[in-house]
């Protein structure tokens, strides 16, 4: 054994120790070789102590434990910063996928001298599983949804964090494909790289190519010196590529022939150059009618869309809205040094009734917006924007009123037909619809979410 953790080792309980706790331990030297492996980090790995100690840890895993994460693959780093932290996606002995919040922490000598690491992990796999199981989940990698669709992108992006395979992100501008494209790049071996996005319909055509792949000196006028592209600053890291769709088909096809050969020229240049880049795009376009208009490469769209992941409009989980609201509250008492109102029941029945064609973005800037102009302790429906006010007093004054013999009795128990008929009169408002069911607006939205074939009748109007 090493000098790494010998005056540890005369305490005799120390294994006993090690072996109680509910956390993985690994401990291993400046050069990697593991001097500490306790039950736990058997347990979920799948490896035992034996196949372990006294071995480099790449050489046990036939990779760095860390994937792209790890520290140790360029030799000794920079440990001045003490401990970090990160979630990671591991496959076990066995093969299967298994997720962890790990720690690690540098071992500093009393004079000072780097010398050793110990890392410790807990396994969060069931806890999450159990959550997506029971749809509480409602913050995942920082993305907030409590609905049955956003349950579903969470366990996509859990699957897909483990794959290099290229991810399709579609979903209406303003549904979070960036933060989407974040958070699995983020739990992924590439989240110690960069995270690199380009905003592909932002690009003039006449440099998008550049701007991608780089140049060398004198490629066109203005080149007065070799320039890296987004491809070689993303090496080790995630590109992602937002609004692929406007990409121009002469760059589609440079991009095809990266992602079937792994290189790529610069502009003016001749010298391939090999990156290792996991590709995320996305898009608000239906990528197969592009490719039906012409307007985009069939071959790319298949090499792109392996793995397809939609974002739903806010439209269409507005029982998320009262979580977003809360999380842009809570987010803008942090920016600001006065306390910050919060929202009347009444201003979150308007909301709640509201379309949002800007989906999740906008919420976020009603809630900035509702901040700065309340006077109160109460955001009030009049401090929200003219366009949410205007669509009420128009959907008001152009609905049908239900008259008192008009209300549909829910019979102690709402029923699919009852709830149909419910919005059906009332055009798909749902507030109007629970008081015509004489239920609670929360007990009419829990209904919508557990039945599929109501609420697709529901997103019809």
């Amino acid at each position: 054994m090493t000098d790494l953790i010998q005056p540890i080792l005369d305490h005799d309980n120390l294994n006993l120790v090690l072996d109680s706790l509910k956390l993985g331990i690994i401990v291993h030297t400046p050069e990697r070789i593991i001097t500490v492996f306790n039950k736990e980090a058997e347990k979920i790995t799948g490896y035992l102590k034996k196949e372990v100690i006294g071995k480099d840890c790449h050489t046990v895993f036939q990779a760095p434990f860390c994937g792209e994460k790890c520290s140790f693959c360029d030799g000794i780093p920079d440990f001045s910063f003490g401990s970090k932290e990160y979630p990671l996606n591991i496959v076990t002995k066995d093969g299967s996928a298994r997720q962890l919040e790990m720690t690690v922490s540098a071992i500093i000598s009393h004079d000072n001298i780097f010398k050793g690491v110990l890392a410790s992990f807990r396994d969060m796999t069931e806890s999450f599983n159990l959550s997506l199981k029971a749809e509480t989940l409602s913050n995942f990698a920082d993305i907030i949804g409590k609905h049955e669709s956003m349950q579903d992108v969470f366990r996509q992006i859990r699957d897909v964090a483990l794959y290099n395979y290229p991810v399709n992100v579609s979903g209406a501008t303003g549904t979070g494909k960036e933060r989407v494209a974040y958070a699995i790049h983020d739990i992924s071996s590439y989240g110690s790289g960069a995270f690199v996005p380009v905003n592909c319909g932002a690009l003039p055509e006449g440099i998008v190519e550049s701007e991608l792949f780089g140049h060398v000196k004198g490629a066109f006028s203005g080149a007065i010196k070799e320039r890296k592209g987004r491809f070689e600053l993303a090496h080790k890291g995630t590109l992602f590529l937002d609004e692929v769709a406007e990409l121009p088909l002469k760059t589609q096809v440079k991009l095809l022939r990266f992602l079937q050969e792994g290189s790529f020229e610069k502009v003016g240049g001749e010298k391939k150059i090999s990156v290792e880049v996991r590709i995320i795009s996305a898009t608000n376009k239906n990528l197969k009618e592009e490719v039906m208009a012409g307007r985009f490469r069939e071959d790319l769209f298949y090499r792109l869309n392996v793995i397809p992941i939609h974002l739903p409009p806010l439209r269409q989980r507005k029982s998320d809205i009262p979580l977003l609201a809360a999380l842009f509250l809570k987010q803008a008492e942090q920016e600001s040094p006065n306390a910050v109102p919060q929202l009347a029941g009444e201003t979150l029945d308007m909301m709640l009734d509201y379309h949002w064609p800007g989906n999740v973005r906008e919420l976020k800037n009603v809630i900035q917006f509702s901040v700065v102009r309340s006077r109160g302790g109460k955001i009030l429906p009049s401090d929200l924007p003219m366009e949410i006010i205007r669509d009420k007093d128009v959907s008001f004054r152009f609905s049908d009123r239900p008259e008192p013999q008009d209300i549909i009795p829910a019979r102690g128990k709402l029923d699919i037909e009852s709830v149909k008929a419910a919005i059906k009169k009332t055009g798909g408002n749902k507030s109007k619809a629970a008081r015509l069911l004489g239920v609670g607006r929360a007990t009419l939205y829990r209904f919508l979410t557990r039945n599929e074939e109501i609420k697709n009748y529901v997103d019809q109007f």
